[in-house]
């Protein structure tokens, strides 16, 4: 999508988003670092993930169904118990306390990373931990399509050849799903089973 720059009257161009936010059903957030930088590579990292995602459940009313944090990107499943839990706002409180962190570690111990995640934006200059935009989010309107999704979260390190089998990756829900204790951080047991 061509939009125009208020700031510099030059076009630019916009990544069209494909965000899900309806009541009542279940949703699937995808956020990607910025540059696909694998910036939750680290423990550290991924322990500032689990941290906002924990702050975010106790601020905002959602149950959390699943997650899976990549080394580049995250998915997780949420769903919403109020009519005005948005899921913009959930993506939004997870977000931003990680990428404050990150950056100022950045700015403290990797200072050579500043320049690769600074970008102008008019007269300003920011600094980007995730990838512009909400990413990339889904619907959970039927059960079936829920524990699908609940699959293919926990399959992802495997897909990629990170670890042989779902359980083996410390940092997703499949752990909780297998019994497997402890865990980084535990699901809402308020899931419908699987009707088949």
């Amino acid at each position: 999508m061509l939009i125009e720059d208020p700031d510099s009257d030059s076009p630019k161009f916009r990544k069209l988003r494909r965000a899900s936010d309806m009541s009542g059903h279940a949703h699937e957030l995808t956020v990607s670092c910025f540059q696909r930088f694998q910036f939750l590579s680290k423990d550290r990292t991924r322990e500032w993930f689990v941290e906002a995602l924990s702050n975010a459940r106790c601020e905002l009313e959602f149950d959390l169904w699943a997650y899976v944090i990549m080394p580049e990107h995250v998915h997780v499943l949420v769903y919403p118990r109020g009519n005005d839990t948005l899921a913009g706002r959930i993506r939004g409180a997870i977000k931003e306390p990680v990428a404050r962190k990150a950056i100022k570690y950045l700015e403290e111990r990797a200072p050579e990373w500043i320049p690769k995640i600074s970008v102008q934006e008019g007269q300003r200059v920011r600094r980007r931990f995730w990838q512009a935009g909400g990413g990339y989010d889904r619907n959970g309107i039927k059960i079936e399509t829920v524990h699908a999704m609940i699959d293919y979260i926990h399959n992802n390190p495997v897909r990629r050849g990170l670890v042989a089998k779902t359980t083996d990756w410390e940092w997703s829900s499949a752990r909780w799903y297998a019994g497997i204790s402890p865990v980084r951080i535990e699901m809402d047991a308020t899931l419908p089973t699987r009707i088949d």
